[in-house]
């Protein structure tokens, strides 16, 4: 019997058509190999908790041509990303009225963390978000499953992990947990059904 449903956020819950950088190059036509820099250097670290997004981003303003705030560029990113799969979210009330956890779990910095709470709601949605950059570990990294299962205090074997990330799928279930790769909602809905949900 499942008690507690960790889903991932990018990908899955956040179903944009298409990346920042992507929406960004076009829009402002800056050539998407002067964005990329800022998330093969810096991203990991800060979705780790280990540096902050305001201050490394920084430096990297001029070649982007963004000549607004840095709160400014910070509120566009994260409103072109604004894509919530409501057939999802129906479907996480459905449990939690089932009397099953829900939990976001995503590779997230505290801006946008805050920003998914608070402007999207993920907060009223899920029971937690178990955000990366709050555990100080990145998905699909064996401590960031430890340091999940730590706080929702439930058996592995209860737990069942949705991921559009195999490699993430797989870590999750090296660790013991149940784990499903996720393509789409229709694929999503046969699947639970073979979990009686």
């Amino acid at each position: 019997m499942l008690k507690a449903i960790l889903y991932d956020a990018d990908g899955m819950v956040i179903n944009k058509p298409k990346r920042f950088s992507e929406f960004y190059s076009e829009q402002f036509n800056v050539p998407l190999e002067k964005l990329l820099p800022f998330f093969q250097k810096e991203l990991d670290q800060i979705q780790a908790g280990k540096a902050d997004l305001k201050e490394k981003l920084q430096p990297y303003l001029a070649d982007w041509n963004w000549h607004g705030s840095i709160d400014e560029l910070l509120d566009y990113w994260f409103k072109v990303e604004n894509y919530t799969d409501q057939r999802l979210v129906e479907s996480i009330e459905m449990l939690r009225q089932k009397g099953i956890k829900c939990y976001l779990t995503t590779n997230q910095e505290k801006y946008r963390t805050h920003y998914l709470k608070n402007v999207m709601g993920m907060d009223k949605i899920f029971d937690e978000i178990l955000s990366s950059s709050r555990l100080g570990v990145l998905k699909p990294e064996q401590e960031y499953w430890e340091k999940v299962l730590s706080e929702i205090k439930v058996n592995k074997n209860e737990v069942l992990v949705w991921d559009d990330e195999q490699e993430t799928v797989d870590s999750a279930k090296k660790l013991g947990f149940n784990a499903e790769f996720y393509i789409n909602f229709e694929d999503y809905k046969k699947k639970m059904a073979a979990y009686g949900l």
